[in-house]
């Protein structure tokens, strides 16, 4: 996990300064087009839509969301890189999604290949069930598991997707054999726990914050509790080192100037950094963190070393 910064060098409400051919221009000097690699109204959607107002504010730009869906965002990632080079123009990126993606075949893009300058929160791992399950804790769960190996079904997201890597991880860490259903989305994932298909869910904290009474969240992959779920303990109270989930940024385009990543990790910075934006952020059941672009090398590198060790363990790469 990384520390929390305040950016308290940067001020708010206004522009940040870049200097161009001897001369300053305020940075950003038109609207910004951040591209979701998804359809609307997911994840990665609702974090831009809380982003834009205090973008709005801090910067006085619009930021403008656009969508380019297709094959898990690999259609969008494949394209980052033609956009030009005036910072104008920005992207979400996921993970584990930009790590397995390319490592299972060729999508157009690398790994490496992108510039994430920014990681702004994460959607912890979680383990859902129905209110009307018979299993109260994680301890009742893993008790079945373990007297019916393959008999607790659990539905999540597509296959190398977070959910399933935090499912093999955690069969592991427990000793016990259960089986994955890999639906298209978290959307679809939850359908199937609410009408039954499967004995529960592997889902994140969102999950529990938007179905609230009709499911019961039997622990969280977090350092610490949930602050919208003080009652659901962690993993790692319960003797489980799993902490992780789906990853979200922002990155730009590759001919990106060295100074202008730095301006753009400095101004993600400065909304995560806004208690109000945190709060609406906690609110839908998102975790915060911050790993601004000087930190990214490190970050990205023990993430890919997990992902790839995990997705072999999977048996979806070899």
């Amino acid at each position: 996990m990384f520390s929390r910064r305040g950016f308290c060098s940067l001020v708010a409400g206004s522009a940040l300064a870049l200097t161009v051919s001897g001369g300053a221009l305020a940075f950003p000097d038109k609207p910004v087009d951040y591209v979701i690699p998804f359809g609307p109204g997911g994840e990665s959607d609702i974090s831009a839509r809380l982003q834009q107002p205090f973008f709005k504010e801090i910067f006085n730009e619009e930021l403008v969301i656009s969508y380019k869906p297709g094959g898990g965002g690999a259609v969008g990632w494949a394209e980052l890189n033609t956009y030009g080079d005036d910072g104008h123009k920005i992207m979400g990126v996921n993970l584990p999604h930009i790590v397995i993606q390319p490592a299972q075949k060729e999508v157009g893009y690398t790994t490496d290949g992108l510039v994430p300058i920014y990681w702004f929160h994460y959607t912890p791992d979680a383990i859902v069930v129905r209110a009307d399950s018979e299993f109260q804790t994680l301890a009742d769960l893993v008790e079945f598991a373990k007297a019916n190996p393959g008999k607790v079904v659990f539905s999540g997201s597509g296959k190398g997707s977070a959910n399933h890597l935090a499912q093999v991880a955690f069969d592991k860490a427990a000793d016990i054999k259960t089986t994955y259903v890999a639906f298209k989305g978290t959307g679809a994932s939850t359908t199937a726990n609410l009408g039954g298909q499967v004995t529960a869910q592997w889902g994140y904290t969102t999950v529990g914050a938007k179905q609230g009474d009709q499911v019961r969240v039997l622990a969280v992959a977090m350092e610490e509790r949930h602050p919208l779920f003080p009652d659901v303990p962690t993993f790692k109270e319960l003797g489980y080192d799993l902490v992780g989930g789906a990853y979200r940024g922002v990155a730009v385009p590759s001919a990106t100037p060295e100074d202008l990543r730095k301006q753009w990790s400095d101004m993600i910075g400065q909304i995560n950094a806004n208690a109000d934006f945190q709060q609406k952020m906690l609110d839908g059941g998102f975790a915060m963190i911050d790993v601004p672009y000087e930190e990214m090398d490190a970050f990205m590198s023990a993430r890919k070393e997990a992902y790839i060790e995990a997705a072999k363990s999977a048996g979806i790469l070899k």
